[in-house]
């Protein structure tokens, strides 16, 4: 089994992207930004998906060395994972942020756990699962390489493979444990979210990863086109 992440309708609106998703999976993952940002779970619940949810990122720094905005972002974080716990979904997906300046990056590092612990707590609360996502090659972000594992430790893992693959580092993450995985591709140098096989990753390993974890991956992909060439390779490599 795996899931689609309404991240290839994310042009269109979230009850149009559930609509036309609705043939072809039962497992959703809610792109809560942009288009697709949520207020409550009563469209949701007008669908029979089993969800995840994808906590807002543009904007959003958890680690923020500014305060209110590090609250703010912590805030918006939660907002998604009290909808998400209303919606039942099975896990909230959260981006680790970044530090502004490279000297402040151990700074920013437990800002970041502060955050984390917050999280954690009020996810506890709502009895909703989370965990952070590896980063793509974008300057000054957490999590781009296994080096940066240890500030999430306590925390659950989503192993984004393309992004892995953009920091040339995808063999070493496939090591970790990943309680999530987003499933997209590219050729290192772009984020292209590509359609499975678009790309220069070695799926192989990474269906051999999945299959033995037991966890149903997303298909983040970027167009709803690359999503539907990708869908008949997930499942004759994913049985």
């Amino acid at each position: 089994m795996f899931g689609i992440s309404t991240h290839c309708l994310s042009r269109v609106s979230l009850e149009e992207a559930l609509e036309r998703l609705e043939p072809l999976t039962s497992y959703v993952e809610v792109m809560a930004d942009g288009m697709h940002a949520v207020t409550d779970s009563s469209l949701m619940e007008n669908f029979s998906f089993r969800y995840s949810f994808h906590a807002p990122a543009r904007g959003v720094n958890i680690a923020s060395q500014l305060e209110p905005i590090r609250k703010a972002s912590v805030e918006v974080t939660t907002e998604c994972m009290r909808i998400a716990a209303e919606a039942g979904a099975s896990i909230v997906v959260v981006h680790p942020g970044y530090y502004a300046w490279p000297e402040m990056k151990e700074a920013a590092a437990l800002r970041l756990g502060q955050s984390l612990s917050e999280l954690s707590a009020y996810a506890e609360e709502v009895s909703v699962k989370f965990s952070i996502e590896n980063m793509g090659n974008w300057d000054y972000f957490f999590l781009r390489t296994p080096v940066d594992m240890g500030l999430i430790e306590g925390t659950g893992f989503t192993l984004d493979v393309g992004h892995a693959n953009l920091n040339h580092c995808l063999n070493d993450f496939l090591k970790y444990d990943a309680c999530h995985f987003h499933l997209h591709d590219n050729y290192g140098d772009h984020d292209s979210h590509a359609a499975i096989g678009e790309g220069n990753i070695d799926f192989g390993a990474v269906f051999d990863v999945v299959k033995a974890s037991g966890v149903a991956p997303i298909l983040e992909v970027e167009s709803f086109e690359g999503t539907l060439k990708s869908i008949p390779i997930l499942e004759k490599n994913l049985k």
